[in-house]
């Protein structure tokens, strides 16, 4: 049996250490014996219990229903009463209090150590149902969140996406052609900005309900890197400069391609975003020794040294961001998706100047 901390609470001392040699007996440890509400909870406040047994008559200003109560509001411990009185009201008092057992004097040992074992199972049972829970109003509340987010933000691409197929469908032969083309790219754009934005809240939802899985695959490494910096380079802006490297790369690696996407698109989505007057993108690519880095260096406005530790949090976004748009969920995307490698990145910047994104993945 596992070591049990109680606190005695009675006031007769005779009856109490009585009480106290019969547990020890039944292999628990007797932290404290007090003969007051007041100094039960000094008592708890020093060396917090597992378990009270607790006298409803004893001295002091409160009586033990009282002294329970304040010990439910504060502390969250079981307790169980060992009194003489068993008359309805006292019973319906002690009810109130949430307590975990009631014995009547004269007990017996077997009772008592029954009364200790339901209590303590009881309010285990009790802790894990609260811990359940709160964890599902997080969750609800974090969906609630990607809910809120998500409609927010689809709204202003869905308007873009309108406005561009009402002005073709109404004015579509009256336009010249270069207005045409500008429509549809702003129709694409707006298509890519969704499904980013919902590729993001899938792959956080499913690292939240723990599915987020490691898949490695032979995977031809020169052309998995070459088709992402395609489909950037399509989007990019005219002030960027994106300029891909690859370094010592082997024919195939063994990666997880659905993962190592989520990472690369955050990273030089970001790259592009937070670079808001333009300037050149590098991005690396080597492997050593059994070891794939990369590494995206950005001239844009960086972050504060203050939102470090702030870097890979869902929903968190440095003070400097200005007007660029952002829901703060791509950091945290890269960063569990890297775990899940069993990789590592660390993120370097100066404000104003840029930042330098390094990760490290090991090739299985």
């Amino acid at each position: 049996m596992e070591n049990i901390n109680i606190l005695i609470v009675e006031d007769e001392l005779l009856i109490a250490k009585g009480l106290a040699r019969k547990l020890k007996k039944l292999g628990y440890t007797v932290i404290d014996i007090v003969t007051s509400g007041q100094a039960a909870l000094d008592s708890i406040t020093q060396q917090l219990p597992d378990l009270i047994l607790m006298d409803i008559a004893i001295q002091g200003d409160m009586d033990g229903i009282e002294t329970a109560g304040k010990i439910a509001e504060n502390y969250n411990l079981p307790v169980i009463y060992v009194t003489a009185y068993a008359d309805d009201n006292t019973l319906e008092r002690a009810g109130l209090t949430g307590s975990y057992g009631y014995i009547l004097k004269p007990y017996k040992e077997r009772e008592v150590h029954a009364a200790i074992q339901m209590a303590l199972k009881k309010h285990k049972q009790a802790i894990a149902l609260q811990n359940s829970l709160e964890k599902a109003q997080h969750q609800n509340a974090d969906r609630s969140r990607y809910l809120s987010i998500a409609s927010h933000d689809l709204r202003t691409p869905l308007t873009a996406i309108q406005m561009s197929a009402e002005i073709l469908e109404h004015h579509g032969g009256k336009i010249a052609q270069e207005k045409k083309i500008k429509h549809v790219k702003r129709i694409q754009a707006s298509i890519h900005n969704m499904n980013e934005l919902l590729e993001d809240l899938l792959v956080v939802s499913r690292a939240e309900l723990g599915k987020l899985e490691f898949n490695p695959v032979s995977t031809p490494a020169l052309n998995f890197f070459q088709k992402i910096v395609e489909e950037f380079q399509s989007i990019v802006t005219a002030k960027h400069d994106l300029i891909f490297t690859p370094q010592n790369l082997p024919p195939e690696v063994m990666i997880d391609p659905k993962l190592l996407r989520h990472i690369l698109t955050n990273l030089l989505s970001n790259a592009i975003k937070y670079s808001p007057n333009g300037g050149t993108i590098e991005f690396t690519v080597c492997c050593r020794d059994h070891r794939i880095i990369i590494t995206i260096k950005d001239q844009g406005i960086g972050f504060p040294a203050s939102y470090q530790n702030s870097l890979f949090k869902e929903f968190e976004r440095a003070q400097n961001v200005g007007k660029i748009k952002g829901t703060g969920l791509g950091l945290s995307i890269v960063k569990q998706a890297v775990d899940v490698h069993g990789g590592a990145i660390a993120l370097d910047s100066q404000e104003a100047i840029g930042t330098t994104a390094t990760v490290t993945l090991p090739l299985k």
